[in-house]
């Protein structure tokens, strides 16, 4: 099943502002957040998407790489992913071996990517690796599996059957290039013998055939420093694909991604947890349990009187600051449950308690309807 464009996900434009993405994000996560919607699998897939969609696009690297690419951008293990690739520089290669071409063969010869005649250096990998919040908060260790190109055992990466070796090809004597001469201009091109590589192997390899390198999958171990964001690259230099012909390694760049988390939002080192309460609670006061990102729980005290998205600050309980010593802050935001299914005496005691009330029960509603009551007799619109 192909993924829905990540614009179009969020309900955006190309064009949107990061203002504008933010807002349309928000939105549509409080719609489809999980604890708005307990048990509703269609409503966690659509969180889901909107949160992958929000990550990218919210990344000025990532919206650009996804602009040019699409989705193809962040498939698994893809060698030269967007940015990391050898396209651009062979494009560029190409065009300052046309035109010094010849100075660069009275230095020394043709080279390969490598700096060296006939290795290649071999190409960046990019690994998209998710890890839970909690995770993030502690950090870890995890061992991946990519798929990639190895140095050739048998013949140590040289392309050549143990006991011989490459020889210089004698067509463009070691350069890589030929030059024509065509009236008052020279051509240069790509050698068709060596294929620009500067030497030939007539005894290649039986295991590799002679390319130096083979297809394996390795499995290495990385590790995740605790208080890391989501977007984080972690590059491990040469462990990339194998370089061609004794070519050196190219690099390998891991990409986290944090799952969102049941209870918990993180804005950089602080966590926000949405805590519904009773009414009861909220209006005579007393104590809730809230869990904590490190596994444990804490208490929070509920004064009386207490409104509807109320925060309550925690000290110290958020995620750790990447390479450093501080902490943020866990924010506990309540929401006031209005009762529901209740029954013929509940009703009457609500109504009692309705009948007998005042003003001073409900400021913020007297208050609201008090400037309305002015508004419709003055016309008055300032406050």
């Amino acid at each position: 099943m192909s993924k829905r464009d990540y614009y179009e996900v969020l309900g955006v434009t190309k064009t949107v502002t990061e203002t504008e993405l933010k807002v349309a994000f928000r939105k549509l996560a409080m719609v489809h957040h999980p604890d708005r919607n307990p048990g509703d699998k269609e409503a966690e897939i659509k969180f889901k998407e909107v949160n992958e969609a929000y990550q990218c696009l919210s990344d000025g690297q990532k919206r650009s790489a996804y602009d040019r690419f699409g989705h193809a951008a962040f498939q698994q293990g893809g060698a030269g992913g967007p940015g990391f690739g050898n396209e651009f520089g062979d494009f560029m290669s190409d065009i300052f071996e046309n035109f010094f071409g010849e100075a660069q063969a009275g230095r020394g010869g043709a080279r390969g990517r490598g700096g060296a005649p006939g290795r290649e250096r071999g190409a960046d990998l990019r690994y998209n690796l998710e890890i839970t919040l909690e995770e993030a908060f502690s950090g870890k260790t995890e061992t991946i599996k990519i798929p990639t190109s190895i140095a050739c055992e048998t013949c140590s990466g040289t392309g050549a059957k143990p006991g011989s070796k490459a020889r210089t090809c004698q067509t463009c004597a070691g350069y890589g290039r030929v030059r024509a001469a065509q009236g008052f201009f020279a051509i240069e091109r790509t050698c068709p013998n060596c294929h620009g590589r500067g030497e030939v192997i007539d005894d290649p390899c039986s295991a590799c055939s002679g390319a130096g390198r083979l297809e394996r999958e390795r499995s290495l171990s990385i590790n995740v420093p605790a208080g890391v964001d989501d977007g984080l690259r972690i590059r491990l230099a040469g462990e990339g694909e194998s370089g061609l012909r004794g070519g050196p390694s190219g690099d390998l760049y891991v990409f986290l991604s944090i799952a969102p988390h049941l209870f918990f939002q993180r804005d950089g080192a602080d966590l926000f947890c949405r805590v519904p309460i009773s009414m009861v609670t909220a209006a005579l006061a007393g104590e809730i349990t809230v869990p904590v990102i490190d596994g444990g729980q804490t208490q929070v005290r509920i004064p009386a009187g207490t409104q509807a998205g109320k925060q309550f600050r925690i000290k110290g309980k958020g995620m750790p600051v990447l390479r450093s010593r501080e902490v943020g802050d866990l924010y506990i935001q309540v929401s006031v449950e209005t009762p529901q299914n209740l029954t013929k005496r509940q009703r009457e005691l609500l109504q009692e308690f309705d009948q007998s009330a005042s003003d001073e029960n409900h400021p913020e509603s007297a208050g609201f309807f008090s400037k309305v009551k002015d508004f419709f007799v003055s016309g008055a619109t300032r406050p």
